[in-house]
């Protein structure tokens, strides 16, 4: 009973908040209001902290987003953790995650934000070693030491803006255009996001989180750890958009989208295929908010959480039915078998991939189209282009193994998809999935410039698209008997994200430790072994023997050293 006690009050006040916030955000657009919220905490010198809470449509949306999938998350736990006997303190670990987000949501201090902050990077720690093996406490320290290096910059960025008076930094607009120490803090803050939300060379802790229950992926990956980069780079949009640092972030978002594109094609286990997507779809997201549009950027954010969270929903029971197996070449028929999964599972992808009328169609259609229009060079053009192109490669790539070849499983299996607790939460995703796209499109893009295009161009969207998914089709073809083939080869190279997680672990700790065995052995184990430690440990111990002997044997050591001196004195 109190199991469903926690559930039923979590998801009451989440579902509750979520319904709220859309309302509020419908108000907000439709009166074009700002709403600033203002607590003086403390004073300190002439530096006052006041925590602002801002409220425009974009962060009552956001909310909105974070609020529903958590509590569908929520719900769908109450079935996936039901074996689980601290559910508890998973239960409380989920929420905390989404308060420190909505911390950082509505925040425009800087100090609050990095409270938000590091509750997300602290939270996620917990949720990653939440199964409590080798493998999770690997993955948790990997993503928990790349989000400290965001931490360190966000504390250098607030040192920094002490100087300023105030850490509330959307009233330093002009000072941020005008001052040349600013564009430090801009650079600060641009690593801290780029940290966040996996943007290369930062790339390899997010794969390396699949470790987390997959509830827990399924909200991380969606709408709250991976997104607080991306959300805090568009609050900073306006400060980095004359700078230098856009084209900076530019190539470091296109590279991360194109990397992540190709590795997912070549992968096979189920969950980091997912959370590659994730990463490319970040680059994407980046891309665009380097390039000037950051409604864009936000419309994706948004429409992405949900068929996100779905795929990941979908994902997590196929796992559970397969016996906690998640390699793809093990699955197939599963369109027979589970039909139901089968349809979120299908429609969560074709949004992925901007299939018409679904909730991706109309962002990535619309960042394509604008980039098309815009007057930017063939190379932003080949990253987007492509990479569009690999999406829907490697989404078709992973639809053919699981759900349309032939089972490849045991003799014996049971696939079943009667869980009426996860399939209502997938539901009502699925149902989000399909109109969110069209229905944020009607009201945070209401008047939005006239997009008009060649037929040539128009067409060359959907010609990508074609690309992508007779590529899917080859790649998943390929017959891997070629063990000393240069396809071998390259299969192998692009399956590890261009060395990036060994370079990140072993390019960063190998040299430093192979120096501490260096140490140990020459040093610690060698000379200082001698001369150290363990010498004046000897010295002593023979000299204390040595006092002992003495102490014992005083009468008789005295008559002997008499008798040897007036000895030495007679032959003298």
């Amino acid at each position: 009973m109190e199991k469903d006690m926690i559930f039923k009050v979590s998801l009451f006040f989440l579902f509750f908040f979520s319904f709220m916030s859309f309302l509020m955000g419908i108000l907000l657009v439709m009166n074009n209001l700002k709403i600033f919220i203002e607590f003086e905490l403390i004073s300190l010198n002439s530096c006052v902290y006041v925590l602002v809470l801002y409220f425009d449509w974009m962060s009552v949306f956001f909310f909105f987003v974070v609020t529903l999938i958590s509590s569908m998350v929520i719900y769908y736990s109450k079935s996936y953790m039901s074996e689980e006997i601290y559910i508890f303190r998973f239960i409380i670990l989920i929420l905390l995650f989404v308060l420190s987000m909505v911390l950082l949501i509505f925040s425009l201090n800087l100090i609050s934000i990095l409270l938000g902050w590091d509750g997300l990077g602290l939270v996620s720690y917990c949720l990653v070693i939440y199964y409590q093996n080798v493998k999770s406490f690997n993955s948790g320290m990997l993503t928990v030491l790349s989000n400290r290096i965001g931490d360190v910059m966000l504390l250098l960025a607030i040192s920094w803006m002490i100087n300023l008076g105030s850490w509330n930094f959307l009233f330093y607009s002009q000072i941020f255009k005008l001052e040349e120490f600013m564009f430090y803090i801009l650079i600060l803050v641009m690593v801290a996001a780029m940290t966040k939300s996996a943007q290369i060379p930062f790339s390899a802790w997010l794969p390396a989180a699949m470790a987390a229950p997959t509830p827990v992926s399924s909200l991380v990956h969606s709408s709250t750890l991976v997104t607080a980069g991306v959300y805090l780079m568009i609050r900073f949009e306006e400060f980095i958009s004359e700078s230098m640092i856009s084209n900076i972030l530019l190539l470091m978002a296109s590279l991360t989208m194109l990397m992540a594109g190709l590795s997912a094609n070549f992968e096979f286990d189920l969950k980091k295929i997912i959370a590659l997507s994730t990463l490319s779809q970040l680059g994407l997201m980046m891309s665009i908010l380097c390039l000037g549009f950051k409604n864009l950027a936000f419309f994706h954010l948004s429409t992405h959480a949900m068929f996100k969270a779905l795929l990941f929903m979908c994902a997590g029971l196929i796992i559970h039915n397969m016996k906690n197996n998640q390699d793809i070449r093990l699955m197939g028929s599963l369109s027979i078998f589970m039909p139901l999964v089968s349809i979120n599972f299908n429609v969560s992808n074709l949004a992925l991939c901007g299939f018409p009328f679904l909730a991706g169609f109309y962002s990535k259609d619309l960042i394509l189209e604008m980039v098309l229009f815009s007057n930017f060079n063939l190379v932003v053009f080949f990253f987007f282009f492509f990479s569009t192109g690999l999406t829907v490669s490697y989404t078709f790539r992973l639809l053919y193994f699981s759900l349309f070849k032939e089972i490849n499983y045991s003799k014996v299996f049971m696939l079943i998809d009667k869980d009426k607790v996860m399939i209502s939460s997938m539901f009502c995703l699925l149902i989000m999935s399909i109109i969110s796209g069209s229905l944020m499109n009607w009201l945070i893009l209401p008047f939005y410039s006239m997009i008009y295009l060649s037929k040539g161009l128009k067409l060359m969207v959907w010609g990508f698209l074609l690309m992508g998914f007779i590529m899917g089709i080859l790649i998943s073809k390929i017959n891997l008997i070629f063990k000393n083939n240069m396809i071998y080869s390259m299969y192998f190279y692009l399956g590890l994200m261009w060395f990036i997680p060994n370079l990140s672990v072993y390019g960063m700790n190998l040299i430093v430790l192979n120096l501490s065995l260096k140490l140990d052995k020459f040093l610690d184990m060698g000379w200082l072994e001698k001369l150290g430690g363990m010498y004046m440990y000897s010295s002593f111990m023979s000299y204390s023997k040595m006092s002992y002997y003495f102490y014992f044997n005083s009468i008789k050591l005295f008559i002997f050293f008499f008798f040897m001196i007036y000895m030495i004195l007679l032959m003298f």
